[in-house]
């Protein structure tokens, strides 16, 4: 798929992006695409370029983006800064937070205690598939979590 498609395909069925509901309104959807490509910065050839042509972090943008071009009650989001240079860790970190403070509830699964203590409001360490510690981030201890991460 394109750039294009991957950031209308949450929404290509709603009415503003077809005609008649029968055919898809191309102009609608460029426009959408073009607007979600400058706001989170993705760096594409032309929205028209395929996804698989992106870098990973140009890709974890798009991905970001589209999920998060709607309303949202809940997002799950796994490692969301994986791999990423410091410029785009602070995008989409930016990004979740705004979307937390619309009020959405989001689930962060990470490794990554920096992330944690930077956009956490409560944090749980799982150990051995169970729950063994949980702390509000403002009272977390960094070496405290950490020995639970480790299972002592």
């Amino acid at each position: 798929m394109s750039v294009e498609e991957n950031l209308v395909s949450r929404k290509f069925d709603q009415p503003a992006f077809t005609v008649a509901r029968v055919f898809l309104n191309r102009r609608a959807m460029r426009s959408f695409a073009a607007d979600l490509i400058a706001r989170y910065r993705i760096k594409a050839p032309s929205p028209e370029a395929p996804a698989r042509t992106l870098s990973g972090g140009n890709v974890q943008r798009m991905a970001l983006a589209r999920e998060l071009s709607g309303e949202i009650e809940v997002l799950v989001a796994a490692n969301p800064c994986f791999g990423l240079d410091f410029a785009a860790t602070s995008d989409i970190r930016s990004q979740l937070m705004q979307v937390r403070n619309r009020g959405a509830a989001i689930l962060l699964v990470s490794e990554d205690l920096d992330e944690l203590f930077e956009l956490a409001d409560t944090i749980l360490v799982m150990f051995s598939g169970k729950i063994v510690y949980e702390t509000p981030r403002v009272s977390a201890d960094l070496a405290t979590v950490g020995r639970h991460m480790a299972g002592h």
